[in-house]
């Protein structure tokens, strides 16, 4: 069954750094606000919920992803650091090592146990950190673990992009490794959906996947085979969202298959991280700004 509802959407942009600091990911936090990391300029950034008002936080080298934690804090990865930082509700700031060192930390999600999972993806390992800073690490499922999410059965999914799979790894550690029908689609972003999947982008292909907890993967070739498909996430309207980093654009898929894409400012923003925050979609331009797109139904 094909959704044939009228979608538009409108785009706004707000600069938040200059060009060079490189917006990068950004989530929701605990707080309402919406936080990003500032890869190039070593920091994190906070847009106020009620003002709008940025303000930028100094931390470690080459901030990644970030994510909201069960502690009330934002939680990142410090990928040229090597380190796990924090950043309380309060503003102090604290980081953590992970037990491989150079490890290249990438992906980072709140799990179902209470802890934050991470991804190694330079070291092909997964770190779980506790709220008071305990690391242990597992071996991931296959090569070049990069964004991972918490999945609707418990256990952490991510995208392998070197394995060309998707790996899933069970609070224990115990962990599987799904194939991907497609050749060299290097998936890179990945997202649980409101139909009870996870959903994912393949970069090298120009595809967006999905698969089940059960492990039966369906693949949905975008119109633009070349738009390089970054990030992804469950918008407020019940689809999947996703940035074009290769075209400028981001892009809706409906839990059915049906695509529908939106220009940003330019093709040449660079959009990468996107998130849904205050009813509308945010995503994050490596030019220096964050462009909110509202959608209407």
């Amino acid at each position: 069954m094909n959704d044939f509802r009228e979608v538009s959407a409108s785009v706004q942009e707000l600069a938040v750094s200059g060009p060079d600091a490189g917006p990068y990911a950004l989530a929701e936090g605990p707080d309402g606000a919406l936080w990003f990391t500032l890869v190039h300029q070593d920091a994190v950034g906070r847009r106020d919920p009620g003002d709008g008002t940025v303000t930028v936080h100094p931390v470690g080298a080459g901030p990644t992803l970030v994510a909201a934690g069960p502690d009330g804090a934002v939680w990142f990865t410090e990928y040229q650091a090597h380190r796990i930082g924090r950043i309380a509700p309060d503003g102090s700031r604290s980081s953590f090592a992970p037990v491989t060192p150079e490890g290249g930390p990438f992906g980072i999600v709140a799990g179902a146990d209470g802890a934050m999972w991470f991804t190694l993806s330079a070291a092909d390992r997964v770190g779980r950190v506790t709220m008071d800073g305990e690391v242990t690490e597992y071996p991931a499922p296959g090569a070049f673990p990069s964004a991972i999410t918490a999945g609707p059965d418990g256990a952490l999914w991510m995208t392998l992009n070197q394995e060309n799979a998707i790996g899933r790894i069970t609070t224990d550690g115990s962990g599987t490794v799904h194939p991907l029908p497609t050749e060299g689609a290097a998936p890179v972003g990945i997202a649980a959906g409101p139909d009870g999947a996870l959903w994912f982008t393949e970069i090298g292909a120009g595809r967006i996947g999905r698969i089940t907890v059960g492990g039966e993967i369906t693949e949905y070739p975008l119109p633009d085979p070349a738009c390089r498909p970054h990030a992804v996430a469950a918008g407020p309207d019940g689809a999947m969202w996703f940035t074009e980093w290769g075209s400028g654009r981001v892009g809706r898929i409906t839990v059915d298959g049906h695509v529908t894409s939106y220009a940003l400012s330019r093709p040449d923003c660079e959009p990468h991280g996107i998130a849904p925050h205050d009813g509308a979609l945010w995503c994050a331009l490596e030019t220096g700004s964050l462009a909110r797109i509202e959608v209407t139904v």
